[in-house]
């Protein structure tokens, strides 16, 4: 086993068998974590959000912060219901995908994969960014350093999902059922502490906020609407994560579907509840919050600036921090676990992207290689894509949620509205066909469900659209236009070549004359075998080809050819320019002009050597010709190999990896008979 097939193993584990994918699949208390760490997380920040859009107007707009939470907390349970209908209907993984595949067309089964796929990188890139940033109110080293931290945790976090889903949904369950633990607990403490009128206040409840020019005066009707709408746009960010659960039913145990859809329910259940007791506490705690960039907005009591280099902390972290005043392990907890989870977020894009990428090559709008499990049974690929496309964002935005985060949730919601659609038209189709009267009341509110999902996504994507397109979200919309147009081009150059490779009744007829030449560079051995070879094909006709580029090695070649009184001809072609390839091509063209019924077929002798090295020294000219060969029709090219003596290096080296026994192979029957069979002879 060499050394990277040592490391290999050290970082993802043993090598899983095909038949070893049910050993993978997931219980609800892992697939909770696995798939739900996402829209869990997203209370995290989701408030943050809320709090930043309406301080614009200054801290009085802070009243409606209930207000818009109710309406986030009904947008996502709504969303949940009408995902449950999704995986009962469409079990299989393709989520949304499929839905409206199926329901609605290609193109519209493009559009939702399309978002997907980039709602999936800004989750990964929106999450970290923002598990960064909290880390660093209680660790001052990755403040200033927010972006390199987050590129670090991406290349830790694809490296887990590398070792597969169970393994890494393992992993993932403690961090996430603490975050879990650690804001129920502050929750219960800060409304225990309401009633008993003890409640602290935040630490920033002491600031004022100056409204943001074009707010700073009475505002109209309007202009209030629409920041209400904006807010709202931004607290719908916890709803981003809810979809993965329905491109994640495979990865259930069974009954898949119920499983999937409990977990679901599960999910809108713990994230609803968190988000409101968060908006309320830090409404009640009188929370001051704007954004990073606009600092110099908060006052003091006095209306004073508040001095540069303030360390504005999250909500969550002043919450916390207040709550537990007398208890400073409580927020250390509740900080860390908050930041682990928002690294760990990204984990359902993880399963979630590769998973999608891996359906769309199947169905041919994406390279076949992200259809290719890994060793560890996992889309391996699909998670390296992921991962290197999220760095590339966090870099490009410095890791800062709030130029993020305009970027997102556009994807999840054109998703949303194009499902909703497709499981209308389902049911729709369904209840002609249906006559028994149980199921056609069940498909009746499925449908209805449905319907209400689509009004409510509806009306939630054009206030987002409204209010984030000239803030970043035209990025996302070019970049879900880049993707369906390649997918579009991917599928049709498998169409194009599908039906190239369509066979036909011109396919079984036979060559009028095959012209064999075998190249010639030395009168040795892998020639001899090469010239044997081609005689035991019985060519019509078979010639040594010889690009002469030095006088006395030709010389000396065809004495040597002459000696030996070999049966086939030599053909010397004279290269004045010392070119080794082009006489060669030219002169199978020539052929191939000449007889344009009839196949060439050129044998290439070749060395095989054991040491890297020995690679740059051997066969470059080999590789080359072949390079050329190949794209000319009805020239047929055959590689003859000749196994030095380092090639048992290579040799010795696969069959050692082969055959390594390790602890249970032989109960596990992975031992070979023959290895067995020579342990019983000693």
């Amino acid at each position: 086993m060499g050394v990277s097939d040592v490391s290999k193993r050290i970082l993802l584990g043993r090598k899983l068998r095909s038949s070893q994918l049910g050993e993978t699949l997931l219980p609800k208390r892992i697939a909770l974590p696995v798939f739900a760490s996402d829209a869990l997380s997203s209370v995290a920040y989701a408030p943050d959000e809320v709090f930043i859009m309406l301080s614009l107007a200054g801290a009085s707009a802070y009243a409606f912060s209930w207000q818009i939470g109710l309406a986030v907390a009904v947008v996502m349970l709504t969303v949940v219901a009408s995902y449950r209908q999704n995986v009962h209907a469409y079990p299989s993984g393709g989520g949304d995908y499929e839905v409206a595949t199926v329901n609605l067309g290609k193109n519209a089964g493009l559009t939702v994969a399309s978002a997907l796929l980039v709602d999936y990188v800004l989750t990964v890139a929106v999450s970290i960014s923002s598990g960064v940033q909290n880390a660093a109110s209680a660790l001052p080293f990755v403040s200033g350093h927010e972006a390199m931290w987050a590129t670090l945790f991406v290349v830790l976090l694809a490296g887990m999902n590398l070792r597969g889903v169970r393994e890494s949904g393992t992993l993932f369950a403690v961090p996430v059922y603490g975050f879990i633990f650690g804001i129920a607990v502050m929750a219960l403490i800060g409304v225990v502490r309401l009633f008993n009128g003890d409640l602290p206040m935040a630490e920033s409840a002491g600031y004022q906020i100056a409204p943001a020019p074009g707010y700073d005066e009475e505002i109209s009707q309007v202009a209030l609407i629409f920041l209400l709408a904006r807010a709202f746009s931004s607290g719908c960010a916890a709803l981003t994560g809810v979809e993965a659960i329905s491109n994640g039913v495979p990865a259930f145990r069974r009954p898949k579907s119920k499983n999937a859809a409990t977990t679901l329910f599960l999910l809108g259940s713990i994230a609803v509840t968190m988000l409101m007791s968060i908006i309320l506490l830090a409404r009640e705690m009188g929370l001051r919050y704007v954004d990073n960039n606009d600092l110099e907005r908060l006052r003091d009591a006095s209306g004073n600036p508040i001095p540069p280099g303030l360390d504005q902390h999250t909500v969550i972290a002043q919450i916390s921090k207040a709550v537990f005043s007398e208890f400073p392990p409580g927020f250390y907890f509740v900080v860390a676990f908050t930041g682990i989870i928002l690294v760990l977020a990204a984990n359902t894009a993880f399963n979630g992207f590769p998973v999608l990428a891996s359906i769309l090559a199947k169905d041919g709008f994406a390279p076949r290689a992200l259809g290719s499990r890994g060793d560890r049974l996992a889309y391996s690929n699909g998670i390296l894509f992921l991962a290197v496309v999220a760095i590339i964002l966090i870099q490009a935005f410095d890791a800062e949620v709030s130029r993020l985060i305009q970027l997102y949730i556009v994807g999840v919601f054109v998703a949303f509205n194009l499902s909703q659609l497709g499981m209308i038209r389902h049911w729709t189709r369904h209840l002609k066909s249906e006559r028994d009267p149980a199921n056609r009341r069940r498909m009746h509110r499925s449908r209805a469900i449905n319907a209400f999902g689509l009004a409510m996504t509806l009306v939630v994507f054009v206030v987002v659209l409204l209010t984030k397109f000239l803030a970043g979200a035209w990025i996302a919309i070019i970049a879900m236009v880049a993707f369906f147009v390649i997918m579009k081009g991917i599928h049709g150059h498998y169409s194009t070549v599908a039906d190239e490779l369509a066979a036909d009744e011109q396919d079984s007829i036979l060559p009028t004359r095959v012209h064999a030449i075998v190249l010639v560079s030395k009168l040795h051995k892998p020639t001899l075998r090469a010239l044997a070879f081609a005689k035991a094909t019985r060519p019509n006709l078979l010639e040594g080809v010889y690009v002469a580029v030095n006088d006395e090695a030709t010389d000396r070649l065809m004495e040597e050819w002459d000696e030996r009184n070999l049966d086939t001809p030599l053909k010397v072609l004279y290269s004045p320019y010392r070119e080794i390839v082009r006489p060669i091509v030219e002169y199978a063209a020539e052929i191939r002009r000449a007889n344009p019924r009839g196949v060439v077929a050129v044998y290439i002798p070749e060395y095989v050597v054991g040491r890297w090295w020995e690679q740059v020294l051997h066969n470059q000219t080999a590789l080359r010709l072949k390079g050329r060969l190949l794209f000319m029709n009805g020239v047929m090219v055959i590689s003859v190999p000749y196994q030095l003596r380092s090639s048992a290096i290579a040799k010795e080296r696969g069959t050692r990896q082969y055959e390594r026994v390790q602890a249970g192979d032989l109960r596990r029957g992975r031992v070979r008979e023959s290895r067995r069979d020579r342990r019983n002879d000693t």
